[in-house]
């Protein structure tokens, strides 16, 4: 029995892991579920798979959902705050622990699951983006797993060997020449950047093929989230910047592929569903029913796949570039990123101004190599002024 803590509970790959949980009550629980700020989603939860701790982020909100549970008759814990957070994830009430909470929020509470060694199911790709030499030190310092579930690292967790993958022994060891992840293009695949003018909030989160949260679909429609992703692939395998390559695969039926020397190229296929990475996770390293529809292979007829338009989405070159320069420069582009996006989500920001102002932050902060924590908040917190100085710039 797995005792699993789910750290950003009410939201989609949190939802995708709990009803994995919930197809296989003899071999996981949720003992601790964690949510930013919906109080009442998060008691349903509680209500449900009564945890051991229920966990809020915002202190707040800690009364309104004390009262919810106490209503509810549950004597499920209650607590709050990024302390709360952080110490749930390490603590003795879990062993394994989900971490899918969006953006750079999540960080503390992943390092911490990763220094207490635990299983971590990665779904935070901030976390790693921003601080990976810190969290691969965690890793080695707890002795704990570390198993990617965004679904392009979990479909090259699955084509490695497994040494390669868990990093006891280097890509070029095994003969791996690239790591190919897949990109659905997003909802503006084909358009130009004229085209782009005046995309809405709206039209930017109507992912066609994925239900996602509203900031990683934006991510999505810039090609930032796969930006992100090249830069998480480089950390959780030391893969090389250029031995990572991105293609546009409208269907998203292929997650990932591995190039051998040899020439051959393994893929992982699936449906578009994110328990079927997660279930990978819980169980690694058997295999169990995950609730995903099977492949149809013959109804889906043909797999398309074409180069990336880097001219109209220039997001993911700035990641390349981003990775290239390296030390703290992945979380000054992280950071920029998440103030744009959210600028955008209020309508206080164009479409195409996102990646402006990223591009604008990479020049203006300077980047250092990676110390500690403390340093990486710090330059977290001052790419984030920098980019709220340069939009007030913009309104001007």
């Amino acid at each position: 029995m797995r005792n699993v803590a789910v750290l950003g509970a009410t939201g989609s790959i949190g939802g995708s892991a709990l009803d994995v949980i919930a197809r296989h009550p003899d071999r996981f629980r949720a003992s601790v579920l964690a949510a930013h700020r919906s109080t009442e989603a998060l008691a349903e939860l509680c209500e449900r798979f009564v945890p051991d701790l229920a966990v809020v982020a915002d202190p707040a909100l800690e009364a309104d959902l004390r009262a919810r549970l106490q209503r509810a008759g549950l004597a499920t814990r209650v607590a709050s705050g990024s302390e709360a957070l952080t110490g749930a994830a390490a603590s003795s009430l879990c062993d394994t622990v989900v971490a899918a909470i969006v953006g750079a929020a999540g960080l503390e509470s992943t390092l911490a699951a990763a220094r207490a060694g635990k299983r971590l199911l990665l779904a935070n790709k901030e976390a790693i983006v921003m601080a990976g030499p810190l969290l691969l030190a965690a890793l080695r310092e707890g002795g704990g797993e570390l198993l990617p579930v965004d679904s392009e690292h979990n479909a090259l967790f699955q084509a490695l060997p497994t040494a390669a993958a868990t990093r006891r022994a280097s890509l070029a060891v095994h003969g791996v020449h690239r790591l190919i992840l897949t990109a659905s293009g997003g909802p503006f695949r084909g358009r130009t950047r004229a085209d782009l003018a005046a995309i809405t909030p709206e039209q930017a989160v109507a992912h066609p093929n994925w239900r996602m949260g509203r900031k990683i679909s934006v991510d999505s429609a810039t090609l930032m989230n796969k930006g992100l992703e090249v830069i998480e692939a480089h950390f959780l395998f030391d893969a090389a910047p250029d031995c990572i390559e991105v293609v546009v695969h409208p269907q998203s039926i292929v997650h990932s592929l591995v190039e051998y020397a040899d020439g051959s190229v393994l893929a992982q296929l699936g449906n578009p569903d994110m328990r079927t990475a997660l279930a990978y996770g819980l169980a690694w390293p058997e295999r169990i029913e995950a609730g995903v529809k099977p492949l149809d292979l013959v109804a889906l007829a043909r797999l398309d796949f074409q180069p990336p338009d880097l001219d109209t989405f220039r997001c993911l070159g700035l990641a390349y570039a981003a990775l290239r320069r390296g030390g703290t420069a992945p979380t000054i582009l992280n950071a920029a990123n998440e103030i744009a996006v959210a600028a955008f989500l209020d309508s206080q920001l164009p479409f195409l101004a996102i990646g402006e102002i990223i591009e604008s932050c990479l020049e203006a902060v300077p980047a250092e190599p990676v110390e500690n924590l403390a340093q990486l908040i710090q330059t977290d917190l001052t790419a984030r002024e920098t980019a709220q100085r340069m939009m007030r710039r913009l309104h001007c």
